[in-house]
């Protein structure tokens, strides 16, 4: 009876492993942490979720975005979205075409967005070019 006992504990003991092993592969914050240390852009949203803030990675460098929900001709929308940087230090060798290519992506998934970046990237946005 010990026997059968210990035997199933073992099975539940290696399904458990498997799924927390699979739980951790499919995490989303993983993906952004490799995705950052590989230079690559990911962005991770929950587009149905408006309280939640948008995260994404461009260059090694992690942003974050508030979404604000508000009024549109059709419907609620996210109107706003303020963005900012975690670490302004990781901006080192960010230009305008960078910043531009984020709005472009922002864009693409809330086309009713207005877009507000922080300090110290706005100081880049709102500079003449010269």
């Amino acid at each position: 009876m010990i026997i059968i006992l210990f035997r199933i504990l073992i099975v539940a003991a290696i399904i458990l492993l498997v799924y927390t092993f699979y739980q951790y592969y499919r995490n989303p914050k993983r993906k952004l942490h490799i995705a950052k240390a590989n230079n690559e852009f990911y962005f991770l949203d929950e587009p149905d979720n408006s309280k939640k803030n948008l995260l994404f990675v461009y260059k090694g460098c992690s942003f974050e975005g508030e979404k604000y929900l508000g009024t549109t001709e059709q419907a609620f929308e996210v109107v706003n979205i303020h963005v900012f940087v975690h670490e302004p230090m990781e901006l080192k060798g960010f230009t305008r075409d960078d910043l531009y290519f984020l709005e472009k992506e922002i864009l693409t998934r809330y086309p009713y967005s207005k877009i507000e970046w922080k300090h110290p990237v706005n100081e880049l946005v709102l500079t003449p070019i010269e």
